[in-house]
């Protein structure tokens, strides 16, 4: 699904966004609204989408779902003429200075590729309660949410236990379930949690029972046992979706993200990189800051004015009927919300 702006070539853009999150639609709402012609390559889903509430995001209400909040920023971003492409890209690839991008649909050329693809939560075996409505990744979304309510962590690493230990802050009845595997936290780890009012149940999940409404109030465990939560969180780890990143020779990290500079820049001229795919805290308004500094640097990179002194003396003079720089369809776009707001 593209838009209908009459490029003189609907396949090339200056700015080419993969992934549809907080992120990614941020990084091209700048772009566009900077006179940039930018399209978002977006394959559907993602952890936002996920989010049975937003929580944290100030100005957005807590009862608009992930799905509602990334359905408004697509019709935000398609208002100031950005294309939003409901495609998979499966490769990108350097071309005579430009970057093609390959999806399931056909190919594109874009001077500028910001990648935005986040990372898929390490999931735990089943079984499990609803997620968003007793199972939840984002303990700085939601621990929130379990003031004086029990609460379980599932997990058996380093991340698992510190969480277990961190939810003491919001309750008193906090159980760490290591589901039958073996506990893999470090010793120091250890002697912190045998100091901490921490209940750490061996034995794994069997049933899950929920409420009329949807939300967990037990589990069941193996040896007949039945605990009462209202929720919790599953700290298993995280996939990173940086197979682009890495095909195009970006560094990484250690743990899988994309290194990138203060403003999503990668080690390759170019690309850019921003949200859960980069090092930092996993949370929209994060996720949207990025997306923010990342366009204003593209929208430097590319903008045609100011003229350097070095192009002046090459190229002459600006003059007027070289002005303004921001393409047509653009252009008419941002003349038909001037006289929207004029009504």
């Amino acid at each position: 699904m593209t838009s209908s702006l009459d490029f003189e070539d609907e396949s090339r853009y200056e700015v080419a966004v993969v992934g549809g999150g907080p992120a990614g639609l941020t990084t091209a709402l700048y772009t566009t609204r900077l006179g940039h012609e930018t399209a978002v390559f977006d394959r559907g889903g993602g952890r936002a989408a996920m989010m049975q509430e937003t929580h944290n995001v100030i100005g957005v209400p807590e009862s608009v779902s992930g799905n509602e909040f990334l359905e408004t920023a697509v019709d935000q971003i398609r208002s100031y003429g950005a294309d939003y492409r409901q495609e998979f890209v499966t490769a990108i690839e350097r071309r005579d200075g430009s970057f093609e991008l390959e999806t399931v649909d056909g190919t594109a050329l874009a001077d500028r590729v910001v990648l935005a693809a986040g990372f898929s939560d390490g999931r735990p075996d089943p079984p499990l309660p609803r997620t968003g409505r007793g199972l939840h990744y984002c303990l700085h979304c939601d621990a929130y949410m379990f003031v004086d309510e029990p609460v379980y962590v599932m997990g058996h690493g380093e991340s698992a236990a510190h969480v277990g230990m961190i939810m003491l802050n919001y309750t008193d009845d906090v159980d760490l379930l290591l589901r039958g595997d073996e506990p893999t936290w470090s010793d120091e780890t250890a002697t912190m949690l045998d100091n901490h009012p921490v209940d750490i149940v061996h034995d794994d999940v069997t049933g899950v029972r929920n409420g009329e409404d949807g939300w967990l109030e037990a589990l069941e465990f193996e040896d007949g046992t039945v605990r009462e939560y209202r929720g919790g969180f599953a700290m298993y780890g995280s996939e990173y979706n940086n197979g682009l990143a890495e095909s195009l020779g970006a560094d990484l990290t250690a743990d899988g993200t994309v290194d990138v500079d203060d403003h999503g820049r990668t080690s390759v001229d170019g690309l850019f990189a921003v949200g859960d795919l980069v090092p930092g805290h996993n949370q929209v308004p994060v996720a949207m800051g990025q997306g923010a500094k990342a366009g204003i640097a593209i929208h430097k990179d590319l903008r045609e004015f100011p003229k350097s002194v070095a192009e002046l003396e090459a190229d002459g003079a600006v003059s007027v009927s070289d002005v303004p720089a921001i393409a047509d369809g653009l252009r008419s776009r941002a003349n038909e919300h001037s006289s929207a707001e004029g009504d």
